[in-house]
C-alpha cells in the first residue's frame, strides 16, 4: 500500500530538499519503490540534490494541463527503484494553486504506483504548503535546533489545524464563521485548544463537525530535528511536542534527530547526495536509520506510534 510522505518546514535553510532526496535514497536502498515530488512550488531545486539536470517537463505542465497525468511527468533519477517528478519555476501561477487545482494534484499523487510517494513542499505556512501538508495525516516536520525554526514549525502546525477546520464548512457558514473568530484569538494560554474548539463544532453540527473532528483527531505529523550540535538540542523538539499538545490539542512525535554534517554542503556543490558521496557519514548513517524505522512503522496504525520515547537515528555529539 503506498505511503503519502509530504516534508515541510517551517523556515528555509533546515536542510528539508536534502533530506527528502538522501530519504528517498535510502527507502529505494531498502527495497522500496519510491516517486520524489517536487512541490517547493516556485522554488524548486530537489533535481540539484539529486544530480538531476533541471530539462525535463515539470508539475507546471499538469497544472496547465499539457499533460494529462503525473505519471507522464515521472523521470528516471538514475537509481533503481527511484523515479522524480520535477516542480516547474518557469510556468507563471504555479506556485499559487486553486483549490480544486490542489484537489485534483493531491489525487493524483495518491494514485502514483510507488511504495512512498515524498513530497518536497516549500517552506512556511502558506495555504499551498498546508494544503500539501494535510494530504496525508503523518507528514514530517523538518526543523533545526533554532528557536526560530521551532516558532515557524509551530506556526505550521497551527495554520494546519486552522486550515483543516476552516475547509470543513463552506463560505458563509455560521461554523466556518466561528472558525475565522477562534482563529482571530490567542489560543495559548486560554486553556482551550484547537481540539476542544473542534469538539464544540462536532456537537453543534454532528456531520461536518463530525468529520472536521475526526480528520483533526487523525492528525499525527512527525518531527525531524536536522543540524543537531549536541544531544541537548532535542530539547527544542520536546518543547515544540508539549507546545502543540496543549494548544492544538495533538503534538507531533520526535522521529529523527541528525547530526549537522559538513559533508551535507560539499554533496549539494558536487550535486550527489551524501548517503551515495559519504555513506558512512553521520548524516548518512541517521538517514538510513530513520528509513528503517519509517518502512517498519509504515504497517503500525498511527494512534499506536510511541509518542514519547527518545528519536532512532541519533548519533551522538561529541
Amino acid at each position: 500500500m503506498q505511503r503519502l510522505v509530504p516534508v515541510a518546514s517551517g523556515k528555509g535553510g533546515v536542510g528539508k530538499s536534502v533530506l527528502t532526496a538522501n530519504l528517498g535514497i535510502a527507502l529505494a536502498q531498502l527495497g522500496k519503490t519510491v516517486v520524489l515530488v517536487d512541490l517547493d512550488l516556485g522554488a524548486s531545486n530537489l533535481h540539484t540534490c539529486l544530480g538531476i539536470k533541471n530539462r525535463h517537463a515539470g508539475l507546471g505542465a499538469y497544472v496547465w494541463k499539457a499533460e494529462r497525468t503525473l505519471s507522464a511527468l515521472l523521470v528516471e533519477s538514475g537509481r533503481e527503484r527511484l523515479w522524480f517528478i520535477p516542480g516547474d519555476n518557469l510556468l507563471p501561477g504555479t506556485a499559487n494553486l486553486e483549490w480544486n487545482t490542489k484537489r485534483r494534484l493531491i489525487k493524483e499523487l495518491a494514485a502514483l504506483p510507488a511504495d512512498y510517494v515524498l513530497l518536497d513542499l516549500g517552506a512556511g505556512s502558506s495555504y499551498n504548503v498546508v494544503d500539501f501538508f494535510l494530504a496525508s495525516p503523518a507528514g514530517l516536520l523538518v526543523l533545526c535546533p533554532e528557536i526560530t525554526s521551532v516558532l515557524n514549525a509551530y506556526s505550521l502546525l497551527k495554520t494546519s489545524a486552522f486550515r483543516l477546520l476552516l475547509r470543513a464548512f463552506p463560505e458563509g457558514s455560521e461554523e466556518r464563521a466561528r472558525v475565522l473568530a477562534f482563529s482571530g484569538e490567542k489560543t495559548e494560554g486560554s486553556g482551550q485548544s484547537f481540539l476542544d474548539f473542534a469538539r464544540e463544532l462536532a456537537a453543534r453540527e454532528p456531520e461536518r463537525g463530525g468529520q472536521a473532528l475526526a480528520a483533526l483527531t487523525r492528525l499525527s505529523p512527525s518531527m525531524v530535528l536536522n543540524r543537531a550540535r549536541r544531544s541537548e538540542d532535542a530539547e527544542l523538539g520536546y518543547r515544540l511536542r508539549d507546545i502543540s499538545r496543549k494548544n492544538l490539542g495533538f503534538e507531533p512525535a520526535f522521529s529523527a534527530f541528525l547530526l549537522e554534517d559538513e559533508g551535507v554542503q560539499r554533496s549539494v556543490a558536487l550535486r550527489r547526495p551524501l548517503i551515495e558521496f559519504d555513506p558512512d557519514s553521520p548524516f548518512a548513517r541517521g538517514v538510513r536509520a530513520f528509513a528503517t524505522r519509517l518502512v517498519a512503522e509504515t504497517e503500525r496504525p498511527l494512534d499506536e506510534r510511541p509518542s514519547d520515547e527518545r528519536p532512532s537515528g541519533t548519533a551522538q555529539a561529541s
